[in-house]
């Protein structure tokens, strides 16, 4: 496609989207559901049977192409992952509607009352890479909160996005709402995303969803709001307080249950003033769970079996069973280690002490922060939000999980009885 024909289609793409939102802005939450409804009963019946058909051609050219399991694996879908899929549009569904909630009301001393609306942002673009599954979650999500979505997926996907965003806009249409609502990208074409980063004044925020390469090139090349979340390199600290056990269970926990998701651990800091006593039995557990260790000079004399450690892998997010340990100077080094290393995604202490606990609270710089518990807790669902559309590692406007309410902003509103203002 020429250039200027791709600009004039994602233009009109993005200015159907943009009159669907003053639609949706004012839309009931029962049509809203009835929508979501739809789509769910849908993809149980003939159209989930179409969607796997062209996600089978996806799959195939996964494979044809050399795509490691792990990533066809996140690519393919089945009756089993569909119901999933499914089960979560209602879910959806059963969750609070944000949109048009009142905060923090009060009148003023002029007898004014002046508060809070919740409101939709607009236009959300959602660039996102294999997982046909986040093309029926972000539509959901910005549907139920007001938002029209721009729905750009990856290659990988994108028969199986294709045949999933027909049954989201055949829904709307049954709806008696614009299929602008929820518009896919047409084409994989790279030039096609760095339009859509530039329509300022079309679309109101850009959500990246995928590895650091991807959230990088929308971060440098967006001209419209981005909401970013570059990587996840989690730490785990063990106080000299700790407990062992519980300690050895969070480690293995937050490393060894899901590996590749980001919010797994990264890098282990076990403070100096136990290390000779913990790390020893802490690494024969994690060793044993096939991870395999890369320490710095203090942690391999406490333990052989272990890798010398890079000075690349304190910054890395491995999404595998590999994990950075140090030996650190307490808890001043452990907060060291973090603001140097950390991603500002999910940092944890395991202690006893409670001054150690809220100082790690206080100071660590991150979206979630836990005393005594896994890092795989940052995630929507386990922080009761029901569903998130992604994690911020940035704090303008959301840091942390993203549910519906992240999905909608505050505007000022007054009531009078014909106050003029002096």
């Amino acid at each position: 496609m020429a250039e200027a024909e791709l600009k004039q289609s994602m233009t009109a793409l993005a200015s159907e989207a943009k009159a669907a939102s003053r639609v949706l802005a004012s839309l009931s939450t029962a049509r809203k559901n009835r929508v979501l409804t739809q789509v769910a009963s849908a993809l149980r019946g003939a159209a989930g049977d179409t969607v796997i058909a062209a996600n089978q051609r996806d799959v195939a050219a996964a494979q044809a192409a050399g795509l490691t399991a792990a990533m066809i694996d996140r690519l393919r879908l089945d009756r089993a992952r569909i119901e999933g899929v499914a089960a979560a549009l209602e879910h959806i569904v059963e969750l609070p509607d944000p949109v048009g909630g009142i905060e923090h009301m009060r009148v003023l001393p002029n007898g004014l009352q002046a508060g809070q609306m919740r409101v939709p942002l607009g236009v959300i673009a959602m660039v996102y890479e294999a997982r046909p599954n986040v093309t029926v979650d972000a539509a959901a999500l910005c549907l139920k909160s007001g938002n029209a979505c721009i729905l750009r997926g990856g290659k990988e996907a994108f028969h199986s996005n294709v045949a999933l965003a027909e049954v989201l806009q055949a829904a709307l249409v049954a709806e008696g709402l614009p299929r602008g609502c929820v518009s896919l990208v047409p084409t994989v074409d790279r030039e096609a995303t760095l339009v859509l980063l530039g329509l300022v004044g079309l679309v109101d925020l850009v959500i990246p969803r995928g590895g650091e390469q991807l959230i990088r090139f929308v971060a440098e090349n967006a001209r419209v709001p981005v909401i970013q979340h570059y990587k996840g390199v989690c730490h785990l600290y063990v106080d000299a307080d700790a407990e062992l056990e519980m300690a050895t269970n969070i480690a293995i926990n937050a490393k060894v249950q899901r590996p590749a998701v980001c919010n797994a651990l990264e890098t282990l800091l076990v403070d100096r003033a136990c290390a000779a006593s913990v790390l020893p039995a802490m690494s024969a557990a994690l060793r044993a769970k096939n991870v395999e260790l890369r320490g710095d000079a203090r942690a391999r004399e406490l333990y052989q079996d272990m890798r010398e450690a890079s000075a690349a892998d304190w910054d890395t997010e491995y999404g595998d069973l590999i994990l950075s340990v140090a030996v650190v100077d307490g808890l001043d080094g452990a907060l060291a280690h973090i603001a140097a290393h950390g991603s500002n995604h999910t940092e944890a202490i395991v202690t006893r002490n409670y001054e150690h606990a809220q100082r790690f609270l206080r100071e660590v710089d991150a979206s979630m922060v836990l005393v005594n518990a896994s890092t795989r807790f940052n995630d929507g669902g386990e922080l009761g939000l029901g569903a998130e559309i992604g994690i911020s590692t940035s704090k303008l406007h959301a840091y942390g999980a993203m549910g519906l309410q992240e999905l909608t902003t505050r505007k000022w509103i007054a009531y009078g009885q014909g106050q003029v203002r002096g």
